[in-house]
């Protein structure tokens, strides 16, 4: 099974990554996870996407396909994904089809974190207070958001016409909003056991 999971910054997809990870197995592709630290590293990919993320800004989709397509392999693709962060933009959405279809695979589902927008800003700042995240600060998170309903909202719209995407209330505990996620994968697995033939 791979799965794509969506949403504003902030509305919980690495905590919840995270828990679909433990119970399901599946190996976790966190492009934010790679720039972050290439970032630390200081090499000239974190260099260049410093002068994005800092701003608040999307990585070129070019950048951020081609450093996808280099994670992706036989291995990693027998065991299913989850991803986390990616697509941002229908163009990535559809660069991602046809990398999954080198391995004769598709997006199984679509996990939609849906959080009111002053929510995710207190989520933001607090996150920031506590884990230093250089891209956690006011003036950043206002630009993300900002970004996030301008290229990536049109993400739900492409994968409602594919018939992927299932919203989740994002509000609640980690468990209950981990329930529904649940409840969602076990529906979609059963009917792709459903349609193999016996």
């Amino acid at each position: 099974m791979n799965i794509v999971i969506f949403g504003a910054p902030g509305s919980g997809k690495g905590t919840q990554s995270e828990l679909i990870i433990e119970n399901h197995g599946l190996h976790h592709v966190s492009t934010g996870d790679v720039l972050r630290d290439e970032i630390a590293k200081q090499s000239d990919l974190g260099k260049i996407a410093d002068g994005y993320i800092s701003k608040g800004y999307l990585m070129p989709d070019e950048l951020i396909i081609n450093i996808l397509d280099r994670l992706l392999d036989e291995k990693i693709m027998k065991k299913g994904i989850i991803f986390d962060g990616f697509p941002r933009t229908v163009n990535q959405a559809e660069a991602l089809q046809k990398m999954l279809n080198k391995y004769g695979q598709d997006v199984s589902v679509v996990i939609g974190l849906e959080v009111p927008e002053d929510e995710l800003i207190t989520r933001l700042v607090k996150r920031g207070r506590i884990s230093g995240r250089f891209d956690d600060n006011e003036d950043t998170i206002k630009q993300r958001i900002q970004i996030y309903h301008k290229n990536t909202e049109p993400l739900a719209d492409y994968y409602k016409q594919a018939g992927i995407y299932y919203p989740i209330k994002g509000i609640g505990t980690i468990d209950d909003i981990f329930k529904q996620i649940a409840g969602v994968l076990k529906s979609v697995s059963d009917k792709e056991s459903g349609r193999q033939p016996a």
